[in-house]
């Protein structure tokens, strides 16, 4: 070899974590999605680069959300990123309830601003006024508005990648109507999106509801959302909103329509959204000690083939078989990649496509290339199965489905363990103390409420829902009625 000296292959891994779930989940968390390749921290504190193998996934949910939405006729558009102080601080209570997170744009290279320019938390207010402008009688209803963007949230405690960050990218539905059951019936339509999202793509359980008045949409009518359970932490998560808007927005935007009589009415609205905060969500519950753990339907790679060459081994056959199985996966539509680099020992490879939570990984020796078949490895429970290429196709799409269906179960037998029914305010505590999902007679008082955010402050936090359940409340988290 000219040069004399033979390529170093790397031998150590360098890849373990330092934290472990299950003692330090915080630190375990955000060492995963760094290692993991999902995030990068950025200079600003609160704000995070957002990584291809992260934002691979988002995409995938949003090619699935957006031909949903199309089919309902939800149209896409675009707004601006800004809002003026008169038009976001029209409506009194929507307004207060995001005060504290509205970051202002105050100056212009160095001279001030003479009126302060908001950066949308939410496009309610940015988007309303020209609703008012568009809908004129009923023949213009319903208007049914989508936009894919970021917005900011000046977070100031406790930032946290992809669950708490001062910008976000989500979708954010519009819609407006003639009359109040069109509006309710697509709040669960949405709903069920949303929970198909979770369910279906990230196999996370979650529980569909509907929020407390005291927790429910700043100037909205009524709040459904979908909830998560985190098992480690004893924390729900909320992991996307449909609000019923009702008529309040309508009414400080003269959103007013005449309808077929020609008597006027005002508009019935409805907003809802999901956010990059599903994929914290699948990282929380997912993640073991060795990393990522994706499922298959979201993971940008779902098989990843790694030769293991061995000395003297037929290295370019081997190398043939992998590109031959890539091709052959990937024809049939399975998203596969080969990891060919030299420079790095099969172990190695092994430990980093963990740690990248890719769902499979084939290995390809020469054991494999003489019998005509590959070695199978399961990244959610690690079982080891040889495959002959022959009907290699249909065992990888099997084992690909198994493994999401898996993931799904597992996540639901945690979440369920979680759960505890509590009877009396001793029993209810008590559960709380002990980081449980607690099932409880529901009840919408304002008392209520408070002495339960009182007792989960001296609990510590966990999180917010409550539901309805046959007619059995219940306390799921604090502040949410199952629907």
């Amino acid at each position: 070899m000219a040069g004399g000296k033979k390529k170093e292959v790397k031998k150590e891994t360098g890849l373990g974590l330092s934290f472990k779930k299950e003692e330090n989940f915080g630190e375990w968390y955000s060492e995963v999605c760094v290692n993991g390749e999902m995030i990068e921290y950025y200079d600003i504190s609160g704000c995070y680069i957002l990584r291809p193998w992260a934002m691979s996934i988002w995409e995938i949910m949003q090619v699935f959300f957006d031909a949903e939405i199309k089919k309902m006729k939800i149209k896409n558009c675009y707004f601006p990123l800004f809002v003026s102080s008169s038009v976001l601080e029209k409506e009194k209570d929507h307004i207060e309830g995001f005060a504290p997170e509205v970051a202002w744009v105050t100056k212009s290279g160095k001279s001030d601003l003479e009126i302060p320019i908001a950066i949308r938390p939410t496009s309610e207010t940015v988007m309303y006024p020209y609703f008012s402008k568009w809908i004129r009688g009923h023949r213009d209803l319903p208007l049914k508005l989508n936009q894919w963007c970021n917005v900011v949230r000046w977070e100031f405690s406790n930032p946290t990648p992809f669950i708490r960050s001062r910008e976000f990218l989500w979708q954010e539905g519009h819609t407006a109507f003639a009359t109040k059951q069109e509006a309710d019936e697509e709040v669960l339509q949405i709903l069920e999106l949303y929970r198909r999202i979770y369910e279906e793509f990230l196999a996370i359980p979650i529980i569909k509801g509907k929020k407390s008045e005291m927790e429910k949409f700043a100037g909205g009518l009524y709040t459904t959302s979908v909830e998560a359970f985190i098992p480690n932490t004893g924390r729900g998560v909320q992991g996307a909103t449909s609000h019923c808007l009702g008529q309040n927005f309508a009414k400080m935007f003269e959103i007013n329509f005449e309808n077929e009589k020609g008597e006027k009415g005002m508009a019935w609205q409805n907003s809802w959204a999901y956010s990059t905060r599903t994929i914290g969500v699948m990282v929380m519950v997912h993640g073991d000690d060795k990393g990522l753990v994706l499922p298959p339907k979201v993971s940008s790679v779902q098989v990843i083939v790694v030769p293991v060459p061995f000395k003297d081994a037929n290295t370019q056959g081997i190398f043939d078989a992998c590109a031959a199985t890539v091709d052959t996966l990937c024809e049939a539509g399975i998203r596969a990649e080969a990891d060919y680099r030299d420079n790095y020992s099969p172990g190695w490879k092994y430990s980093h496509w963990e740690m990248k939570g890719v769902p499979l990984r084939i290995e390809i020796g020469p054991k494999d290339l003489a019998n005509n078949q590959v070695r199978a490895v399961r990244r959610d429970n690690a079982a080891k199965v040889d495959i002959s290429c022959d009907n290699l196709v249909e065992k990888v799409k099997d084992m690909l489905d198994d493994i999401q269906k898996s993931m799904f179960d597992a996540a639901k037998q945690k979440r369920d363990a979680c759960i505890q029914v509590a009877k009396t305010w001793d029993e209810f505590k008590e559960a709380l103390s002990q980081r449980k999902m607690i099932l409880a007679p529901w009840c919408d008082e304002e008392v209520l409420h408070a002495l339960l955010l009182e007792s989960r402050q001296k609990s510590g936090p966990t999180g917010a829902g409550v539901t309805r359940l046959s007619g059995l409340g219940a306390i799921f988290l604090l502040n949410f009625q199952i629907v």
